[in-house]
């Protein structure tokens, strides 16, 4: 409401401002003041922690941070139980802490600072591409040669949960290299040098090559004899300044290779 008189909505046709009004907003919580609440119940698989940093091993079904300050299943709420000091870090708030993301049904490596020093240096070396990325998958169809992909990314104008190739997008590139060929599926691994939403997930489905399990990009096979749970890609290893560790694969991705091994 104006100062001196009566409340208004931000939509009220009314509503004319001159230079000097005062306004008081009401009903509104920045993002920074916002805090996830600590859940030490929730599994947290710490695989390594140093000076100003952790990294977890992600599960699936698990977002990285939460999105309102009422939700309460994220790592970041595992992580703020076992770490308080990280509340306020980088970014603050809802996002306290985090570096990079992965997608909810990812798993694997994921770094989070403890202090802003540490924060602002990793965020810098993310930025700059100075980190080493790789990704295991199981994909659709046979891959059998070694490449590297380098199209532009941009997210879908009416579909945000979307990421397609578009001429204006974002510059992003990937090594894919096969690792283990099957009757119509390819266990690869994916080497990241840039870091787009979906970047992985939309590039293999572009290729003709989804991951395998990803409803969103049309890795569910029909008919298949292999069911899988999720989209089958994994964060394996994340190597950025004096941070270096490596993720074995989750159970679910391991019942899926027996089965394809048959």
């Amino acid at each position: 409401g104006r100062a001196g008189g009566g409340p208004l909505g931000l939509s009220d046709k009314s509503l004319a401002t001159t230079e000097g009004d005062v306004f008081e907003v009401r009903g509104a919580l920045r993002t920074e003041d916002e805090r996830p609440t600590p859940r030490p119940d929730l599994a947290l698989v710490v695989v390594a922690q140093g000076p100003g940093w952790l990294v977890v091993d992600k599960p699936a079904g698990c977002g990285v941070h939460p999105l309102r300050p009422d939700q309460e299943d994220t790592v970041l709420n595992a992580v703020v139980a076992r770490e308080p000091a990280i509340l306020g870090i980088g970014e603050g708030g809802l996002r306290s802490g985090v570096v990079h993301r992965l997608d909810v049904d990812t798993t694997g490596a994921l770094a989070f600072a403890t202090t802003d020093v540490l924060w602002r240096r990793l965020r810098g070396a993310f930025a700059e591409h100075r980190v080493d990325k790789r990704y295991l998958a199981l994909v659709v169809g046979r891959f059998d040669e070694a490449r590297r992909v380098d199209l532009p990314l941009a997210i879908a104008r009416h579909r945000p949960s979307h990421v397609e190739v578009s001429h204006g997008g974002r510059p992003c590139r990937q090594r894919v290299t096969p690792l283990r060929i099957f009757a119509d599926t390819t266990l690869v691994e994916v080497r990241l040098e840039t870091g787009f939403l979906h970047q992985i997930r939309a590039t293999m489905a572009h290729l003709g090559h989804p991951v395998l399990g990803d409803v969103e990009y049309g890795g569910v096979q029909e008919g298949s004899a292999v069911a899988p749970p999720r989209q089958m890609l994994h964060a394996a290893r994340l190597r950025v300044d004096e941070i270096e560790v490596e993720v074995a694969i989750p159970s679910d991705f391991e019942r899926v290779l027996a089965q394809l091994d048959g």
